[in-house]
């Protein structure tokens, strides 16, 4: 009972365990087994008032890996077909199924009809090749580990193993459950999850509490997550096709209620079949879309620089386009029209006066320029030299949300404009903004901003599981025939 005397011990027992081989590492555990070993580790250790400290729990682990890692060997072992007693365990579990059918002489039989029955009872197990179960357990892993597990299952809790064959050999041939490929499969995955034949890592999970507190841990294990399988496959109402979205459904069950750490087998068994198919949706739901929000907020950070440069690019073309201005007079007439537009290479703004009716005069005929280069800064609203005389009335409200003036030159002339719209102050305002070095700051702006980064990121976030995407992209379709369907830009 001496905490620092159990400590050592098991010090020194994990050190002989680890130095030793294979064979006496197997002799050493089953002598430790006859001593009680488990039961006192269970008893004295985890559930006494001291704590736990981090050295012994490792020592538990470690012990827990070596024991779990004496299935190795039959895991790696598949079948042998030549093997009396490897036979013998497959018939004895084709005749606690269907004891009632076998009541009957097997003198009343010819071979034939014999084989044919046994080969009927069989794929009602749920074997592939129900004329040679064995060739399913060729497979190794789980090799021999999985046959053990299903006699285990089927002497140790026989109404259980009754009810999961014959309930399923009396469905409908694509809704049964196959009892020994899902046992076949189930094996291979609690392997994978507890580490089995997996040489000690600290990073591996523990379950030391609830491996303990049980003799024969890894075959009662099974026994519970089989049963697991037959409640989630109903659950799902499931087919042959569904066989491996089953299993996958069920790996998730089982390593979700671990993650729980549960301190016995009973609060294990619990707690996962409380954990249906319907839970396990909402769970994956609720986790997919915090991933994808978690995963949103990074895409738009990654992406905003880029479109961004979007629509610096599309408020600068705009500029190249030009836009008809009306000149703002003393006079209550306002039919004085003038056009500015920006060079195709940014760099100077070219205006001048126009007619009514004409639309994109080109930039010859415009004769007055600014030199980017020679713009200070841009003023909007109020700060507009041409927009402080005028402060009342609700026309001059109208011309005050739209007024932008360019102040250039040494000798800070200004050029002034009013904006037909409000869509067009944003983008001209944006335009010198992008030109002047400066961020762009409209409405419009965000709101552009916001609308390509929804589309980009509902594009991103596509859900394409099951889709194929093809490695080289579609063939060009040929041109046609005429192009009468052009719209003429002339």
């Amino acid at each position: 009972t001496n905490a620092q005397l159990q400590l050592k011990a098991m010090a020194l027992l994990i050190a002989l365990l680890l130095a030793a081989t294979d064979a006496e590492r197997r002799d050493m555990m089953d002598y430790l087994r006859e001593k009680n070993i488990r039961q006192f580790i269970h008893k004295n250790i985890i559930h006494s008032s001291e704590p736990l400290g981090d050295e012994m729990a490792h020592y538990l682990y470690v012990l827990q890996s070596v024991s779990l890692n004496l299935c190795e060997r039959r895991m790696r072992t598949s079948m042998d077909p030549y093997s009396q007693e490897q036979r013998e365990l497959l018939q004895s579990l084709r005749q606690t199924a269907f004891e009632s059918e076998s009541e009957a002489p097997a003198s009343n039989f010819s071979t034939e009809r014999r084989r044919s029955l046994c080969a009927k009872e069989f794929r009602k197990l749920g074997f592939m090749n129900n004329s040679n179960p064995a060739e399913d357990l060729r497979r190794a892993p789980p090799g021999l580990l999985a046959l053990d597990n299903m006699v285990y299952f089927s002497r140790h809790t026989p109404n259980a193993y009754s009810r999961f064959v014959l309930e399923n050999s009396s469905r409908e041939d694509k809704h049964e459950c196959p009892f020994a490929r899902s046992s076949i499969q189930l094996t291979l995955i609690l392997c994978e999850i507890l580490h089995v034949g997996e040489p000690c890592s600290e990073t591996a999970q523990a379950f030391y509490p609830m491996f303990f507190g049980q003799d024969h841990f890894f075959e009662e294990l099974f026994c519970i997550c089989i049963q697991l399988v037959n409640k989630t496959w109903k659950e799902m109402r499931a087919t042959q096709e569904d066989f491996d979205k089953v299993l996958q459904v069920v790996r998730e069950q089982i390593t979700r209620t671990l993650s729980l750490k549960p301190t016995s087998l009973e609060l294990f068994k619990t707690r996962v079949n409380a954990l249906n198919y319907s839970e396990i949706l909402k769970l994956r739901q609720t986790e997919r879309l915090h991933q994808e929000e978690t995963l949103a907020v990074e895409l738009r950070e990654r992406l905003k620089p880029e479109l961004l440069e979007l629509i610096r690019q599309q408020r600068l073309l705009h500029l190249c386009e030009g836009t008809l201005f009306r000149k703002i007079s003393s006079r209550r007439r306002q039919d004085k029209l003038w056009y500015c537009r920006l060079s195709p290479n940014h760099k100077v703004l070219h205006y001048g006066d126009v007619e009514e009716g004409v639309h994109s005069p080109p930039i010859e005929s415009l004769p007055e320029k600014i030199p980017v280069a020679d713009m200070k800064m841009l003023l909007v609203g109020k700060e507009c030299p041409h927009t402080k005389e005028k402060s009342s009335g609700k026309q001059n409200k109208d011309v005050l949300e739209l007024a932008f003036s360019i102040v250039y030159d040494v000798e800070e002339y200004c050029l002034n404009f009013v904006a037909p719209t409000r869509y067009e102050f944003c983008l001209w305002t944006d335009g010198l903004n992008v030109l002047l070095g400066k961020e762009m700051t409209s409405e419009r702006m965000q709101t552009d901003l916001d609308v390509l980064l929804s589309m980009e990121l509902k594009l991103r976030l596509l859900d394409l599981e099951n889709i194929s995407i093809p490695d080289t992209p579609p063939p060009v379709p040929k041109p046609p025939s005429n192009l009468n369907f052009c719209y003429d830009f002339s």
